[in-house]
């Protein structure tokens, strides 16, 4: 019999038991996303927004080689001020469990996770997908061809503005995975509410997306969905400003020769200087939103049985 490293907090094996609605967290976004005590206080007030729904969140690492699926706010606390963590990916995740070190797991990897927990609603703030100048650096996430492969819906404010956004959606297309707007005919743009791009569908109500998944599952359709919810109105970042942030932290990237798992981190702490934190306010306060979105879906997931 094969055996996983896998533990659930009381709380999140509890919900598991009298089958309630469960929303998992990624934990790259406290160790790699964020400063501290910033990235420590989103990180609870995320898990309370979903408590609050009647939802009940489960914050995904690896610690000493040990999956968890739920942490506690000690071991969220360590994540947020521990330069030992290692950001863990699909391809990573046997390796850092081996090795029994401490991983926080991006967007692909808490979709494998939340997979393997059963778990089948994600929040985050925005996803990975296709870099700029990709045709000669072939930098894509990993985060997209997870979308391809599990079935785990991911809320998000779309994907991360430093990427090319039409390839992005392109590469969605081509591998048959849906994209949602949840009240919005437009893709957001993380720290903007809305591109040039449509999203496949658009939904007003967290009861509607929910019903589309139940179908696509009950029809045993391989692959997750990703509902773009985007940044509240008065958050929202004028995509100008952001433009010109990410094309001085572009080019410090390539001054520095930042690439591959590094260059997302490092461009983000690079805006967030540039706008004088106010990218980071945005980061926050958009996370807190997906949160919300998230832990409504779940709930009306949970209701729904075809």
């Amino acid at each position: 019999m094969k055996h996983f490293p896998y533990t659930l907090s009381k709380e999140v094996e509890k919900a598991i038991k009298a089958g309630k609605a469960i929303v998992a967290l990624e934990t790259t976004i406290i160790s790699h996303g964020m400063p501290y005590p910033q990235n420590f206080n989103t990180a609870l007030e995320v898990e309370r927004i979903i408590k609050s729904n009647g939802s009940t969140p489960a914050t995904i690492g690896i610690i000493q080689g040990e999956i968890k699926i739920g942490m506690s706010e000690e071991e969220i606390e360590y994540f947020s001020k521990s330069k030992n963590i290692h950001k863990v990916s699909r391809r990573d995740i046997p390796f850092i469990l081996s090795t029994k070190k401490n991983g926080a797991t991006t967007v692909a990897g808490t979709m494998i996770l939340s997979d393997l927990a059963g778990i089948k609603l994600m929040a985050t703030g925005g996803i990975g997908g296709v870099h700029r100048d990709a045709n000669n650096s072939f930098d894509i996430s990993a985060d997209l061809q997870e979308l391809t492969n599990t079935n785990v819906t991911v809320v998000c404010s779309g994907p991360k503005s430093i990427l090319d956004i039409g390839l992005t959606l392109e590469y969605l297309e081509t591998m048959g995975v849906p994209v949602i707007g949840y009240k919005s005919d437009f893709v957001p743009t993380f720290y903007s509410r809305k591109s040039k791009y449509e999203v496949d569908y658009n939904f007003d109500q967290p009861k509607e997306i929910a019903q589309s998944i139940a179908m696509k599952d009950n029809l045993s359709l391989k692959g997750g969905v990703l509902v773009c919810n985007p940044i509240p109105e008065r958050f929202s970042i004028q995509s100008s400003v952001i433009e010109t942030a990410i094309e001085s932290a572009m080019e410090k990237a390539t001054e520095h020769n930042i690439t591959g798992k590094k260059l997302t981190p490092f461009l983000l702490d690079q805006i967030t200087k540039i706008t004088k934190g106010s990218s980071l306010k945005s980061n926050v306060k958009l996370m807190l939103n997906n949160a919300d979105l998230a832990s409504k879906i779940a709930i009306s997931l949970n209701k729904i049985s075809l």
